[in-house]
């Protein structure tokens, strides 16, 4: 039997790791390739279809597995490989997002505002009214808010695809005037609906909604069936002013250059983290749970801001929503003053 020395199996080791490591590097690369082309289409649908069948036969013969073996020679085809991937992430990176789609209604206006001290004037805060079958009149309202009047921050979450993932909406309450929530949402064009994967490939742009309680939370609860649950949290009032005034920069900075929504990093619970973060930086440590947005309550329930009267079982019933937005199908004058009172029932009152 052949022996082979120390450095020959040295070298054959680290030739061996070399392979597989650029193995697994084609073999993931190709996927996130192949599924940018699937979400942005960039020469049409047949075209980008038609680049991810030669894409996966070229990488399968880097690889070592399509049929005829290598095109060029594994060298060759190695270096040709990594220069197409590297034109490849030039293109999703030079991907823009825009301001001048054909929105759908929804997200078809962007806030803004004026402020004069404490006092600020909101456009185009939404406040449709939504029928049971999910068909809605527009409207939109400019609305007029005193700082110094917030009495209370409620975190809602919204679940809609299991325990783990649900959609964070902040919504401040005011003295003798209804609820003003703010939401983080992908801005989807017309006939265009939400898709986490493409959340993650440059599909949709970053949109900030400020809404009536009666819109943008009932039609999750009321339209949509989505498991909707409101927590009251403890925030001093120059925090809760503070938290107001960075979704107006956030507004001013969307306004002024679009972004783009990304399911993992820039979506409705991070970006809620990052702004609040900007306020406390030394307060909110992170955690898993901003990503497992489900969780968010729980998170919040371990920093105090929940309050500790009470367990997170029984934070999670007195929390839940649904069954009193049902409730408000009943009422003969369904206001937005009547929707944001029925679906604060049993909750316990926060000083704040």
């Amino acid at each position: 039997m052949h022996n082979i020395g120390k450095k020959e199996f040295l070298h054959a080791l680290g030739t061996g790791l070399l392979s597989m490591i650029f193995s697994l590097f084609v073999v993931f690369s190709s996927v996130w390739l192949c599924l940018a082309l699937w979400i942005q289409q960039p020469f049409g649908w047949l075209i980008s279809r038609i680049l991810i069948g030669l894409w996966l036969i070229f990488a399968l013969s880097v690889l070592g597995i399509y049929i005829t073996q290598h095109f060029l020679g594994r060298g060759k085809d190695s270096l040709l490989y990594m220069v197409a991937f590297a034109c490849s992430l030039i293109w999703y990176f030079n991907i823009q997002p825009q301001q001048n789609r054909s929105w759908d209604p929804e997200v078809s206006r962007l806030l803004s505002y004026q402020r004069q001290g404490n006092q600020i004037t909101l456009h185009n805060v939404r406040n449709f009214n939504w029928n049971m079958d999910g068909s809605y009149t527009e409207q939109w309202d400019t609305r007029r808010y005193d700082l110094n009047q917030i009495q209370g921050v409620n975190i809602i979450t919204s679940y809609w695809m299991g325990p783990q993932i649900a959609h964070t909406l902040v919504s401040f309450e005011f003295t003798n005037q209804t609820p003003l929530v703010f939401s983080i949402e992908i801005r989807k064009e017309k006939n265009e609906s939400f898709s986490a994967i493409g959340g993650f490939f440059r599909q949709f742009e970053l949109s900030l909604v400020a809404a009536d309680e009666k819109d943008i939370v009932y039609t999750r609860s009321n339209i949509r069936k989505e498991q909707v649950y409101l927590f009251p949290i403890k925030m001093p009032k120059p925090q809760a002013k503070a938290l107001f005034l960075e979704y107006l920069k956030t507004a001013d900075e969307l306004r002024a250059e679009p972004k783009w929504y990304n399911t993992l990093t820039s979506n409705c619970t991070t970006l809620v983290f990052d702004m609040a973060q900007a306020i406390n930086p030394d307060k909110l440590p992170k955690d898993y749970r901003l990503l497992a947005s489900g969780y968010l309550p729980n998170y919040l329930y371990d920093l105090k801001v929940l309050s500790h009267h009470y367990s997170m079982p029984q934070w999670y019933k007195m929390a839940y929503i649904n069954e009193r937005a049902t409730e408000y199908e009943t009422f003969k004058y369904k206001t937005s003053t009547h929707f944001s009172e029925v679906i604060r029932q049993g909750l316990p009152r926060v000083e704040q």
